[in-house]
Parts: structure tokens; sequence; C-alpha cells
């Protein structure tokens, strides 16, 4: 039985149209050209900050985000960044009786700026806020502590395989690979999601009816 849904955050809650345009601005390229960057990494299952080290070789990605921030250009979500089927798709799910959770890869500012946009959940929580992050085991063990649920009764869903579908599943939990975003997308039908994933999903509303069924 299912008693607790994780989600990851980027292009599975929001959108990433902003952050990459930010990113492009502020290193002066065209927004394009680090759409497609970031796209081609992708396909070579790289992480994506390479994008930005495509851009400036030698970059430091924490600094220069330190001074994107200090310069009034950081972070910012709203809910134009928010996926229409995240809220009635969360919503459905606490009326049902789940305990929703968001946790994924980012830094303590977006937790904030997710906890401000009052989405229907029990918890939010990122890599930055717990000191560890995904793929890694810790980041899970610490996801299944919080949540007082057991392993086998949590769902993590996620657009990205390395980061979402194959180390949740690894870590006993079970697992909905969402066709969303460029990762999302693009191996969506590769092997080890398709053994990974529990359940192949193209909307977060698909969650609904995996637990009427």
């Amino acid at each position: 039985m299912i008693r607790t849904i994780a989600f990851d955050v980027g292009e599975t809650l929001v959108r990433d149209d902003r952050y990459w345009a930010a990113w492009a601005d502020w290193l002066h390229v065209p927004r394009h050209t680090v759409s497609a960057l970031v796209g081609a990494v992708v396909a070579q299952g790289k992480d994506n900050a390479e994008a930005l080290r495509l851009v400036r070789p030698h970059i430091d990605v924490a600094a220069e985000y330190q001074a994107r921030d200090e310069a009034g250009q950081g972070e910012y979500l709203d809910e134009s960044d928010v996926y229409n089927d995240v809220r009635p798709s969360l919503a459905a799910l606490r009326q049902a009786g789940i305990h929703v959770i968001i946790a994924g890869n980012q830094t303590t500012k977006a937790g904030e700026l997710l906890r401000a946009l009052d989405l229907p959940t029990d918890l939010i929580a990122t890599s930055g806020e717990w000191g560890v992050a995904k793929p890694s085991a810790a980041f899970y063990e610490r996801l299944i502590s919080v949540s007082g649920t057991a392993a086998a009764e949590i769902l993590y869903v996620g657009d990205h395989p390395q980061n979402d579908t194959i180390p949740a599943h690894a870590a006993g939990l079970r697992t909905a690979h969402l066709r969303r975003g460029p990762w999302g997308h693009l191996w969506a039908d590769a092997p080890e999601v398709v053994a990974a994933a529990d359940y192949r999903i193209d909307s977060l509303m698909d969650l609904v009816g995996i637990l009427e069924r």
C-alpha cells in the first residue's frame, strides 16, 4: 500500500525555464544557447551544470550563484513556474489520505520559495537544508526517516533517471518516472528506467488513478 508520495522539484513540479534563462542572462549569452547546451549534456548523461562550464570553462558555479544573489538576480519562483497539474493532483492525493512530501535537489533558498507557494503538502525539504543530495542513498534514507513510513510504502515521483527513479528504487522505494522535461522525455524508454520504475506517467494526475487501482 502506498501511504506517502514524495516529489522531485525541477521539471516535476516546477518548470526550469526561468532557472536557465537567468543563467543565460547572467553569463551574457543567448537563452537558446544555454537551453541547447543543457539538452546536449542531458543526452550525454552528464550533470546539467556541465552546460554552464561549456559556456564558461572555469566557472565557479557556487561563487557565481552567490554573486547573482547579491546582485538581486538570484533564485525566484512564482505561480507561473508551477505546472498546471501540480495543485489539483497534490490536493487530490491529500484528500485521499496520502502523506505528500516535496524533497529534491534544491538550495535552502529554494525551499523557502517553495513553501511560500503554499502548495498542498505535508512537508517540503531540499538537499540544501538536509546537507545531502540525490542520488546519494543518504538522501533517500533521510526521506524515509522524515516520512515516518516504511520504504516500500513510499512512492517517489521524478523525471530524472539517475537522480530519482534508479536510486529511489535501489533504496527500496516505489517509483514513478514522469515523462516531463528533457530528462523525462529523453530517457523515458531507456531499459534501466523501465526496469526501475513501478509506474511510468505523463501527468501527475495519473497518480490519482494509480491509487484508485
